[in-house]
């Protein structure tokens, strides 16, 4: 990456229609795989990028209950320290046997290193991992690196924007 580039400025643009097909493929790498009879007992999502990938593998996985771990890691496009705001039923999750924890992706680890702390048996799926968070994953898609910001859908609008390299 140049030195007058931004970090944002090298990005992965996902659409809708991206996000649906690598969560997808996600939920079939995943089919099979839980402690009972290869079947999971509950999804962490964890909020918010995780919601969306987390409701499209329910669907495929036929996993009925669902729910949600808020962490907050970053701070405006900056990275701070991991803090739970919301955990889950702990009643459903305990340590986390037989449950899938999944998230958009993982970046430093630092979110999945708290939220594993937490529910150490827990299988956690990402969609996209950075190499510096791909020890802290058990399953992942795609790799990105860790110079690459990744545009989720919910944070873009439709308009112009510049080449990577230069202007015609």
């Amino acid at each position: 990456m140049s030195g007058h580039q931004l970090p944002h400025e090298k990005g992965f643009h996902v659409s809708w229609d991206q996000l649906h097909r690598d969560a997808r493929a996600l939920a079939w790498r995943l089919d099979g795989k839980g402690p009972d009879a290869g079947a999971w007992r509950a999804i962490v999502a964890i909020t918010r990028g995780g919601m969306a990938p987390a409701m499209i593998i329910a669907r495929e996985l036929d996993v009925r209950v669902v729910d949600t771990i808020s962490v907050k890691s970053y701070d405006h496009q900056s990275q701070s320290d991991a803090v739970v705001l919301k955990a889950p039923d702990l009643a459903i999750v305990g340590d986390g046997e037989g449950i899938l924890v999944i998230d958009d992706l993982v970046d430093s680890g630092k979110t999945l290193e708290v939220v594993r702390k937490l529910y150490p048996k827990a299988h956690f799926a990402t969609v996209y991992a950075k190499p510096k968070g791909e020890p802290m994953v058990d399953t992942f898609i795609t790799g990105v690196s860790q110079d690459t910001w990744i545009f989720f859908p919910w944070d873009m609008a439709l308009q112009y924007v510049e080449p990577y390299r230069g202007k015609d």
